[in-house]
């Protein structure tokens, strides 16, 4: 396995159904992972991300329940991304701590943002 796993997605986005709201959660939630708002091209989409806007969100009239994982640097940015993401209104679906089932370097949280998507924070450490 290498060290680092280089990613292929360009961007993710989530339809939501309160644009504010859901600005609001991730601004906070995803802070810790070094994510910010970088662009708003029209009312309602926001697009964030580390350098790039990689993660979207768009008001709609039919939201959509998806699972998302971000990459974290360390633990203790996934550990800051689970206290950030609930203390901005999440909900917990998985407390911080090592995943096995996926790999032995496995360390992830999951959070449930204002309409239900499942939100992770993931770190990989192949030994």
């Amino acid at each position: 396995m290498p060290d680092t796993i280089a990613g292929m997605i360009d961007h993710i986005k989530l339809h939501v159904g309160d644009a504010a709201r859901s600005k609001a959660f991730y601004v906070d939630a995803l802070a810790p992972l070094g994510y910010r708002v970088i662009i708003e091209p029209v009312e309602g989409v926001v697009g964030m991300g580390t350098e790039f806007p990689d993660f979207w969100t768009e008001q709609s009239d039919t939201p959509t329940v998806a699972h998302v994982a971000l990459r974290a640097d360390d633990r203790s940015a996934v550990d800051a991304f689970h206290a950030a993401a609930l203390a901005a209104g999440g909900t917990d679906n998985g407390a911080p701590g090592l995943r096995p089932q996926y790999h032995d370097g496995y360390y992830g949280a999951f959070v449930l943002d204002p309409d239900g998507n499942n939100v992770e924070a993931v770190h990989h450490t192949f030994t």
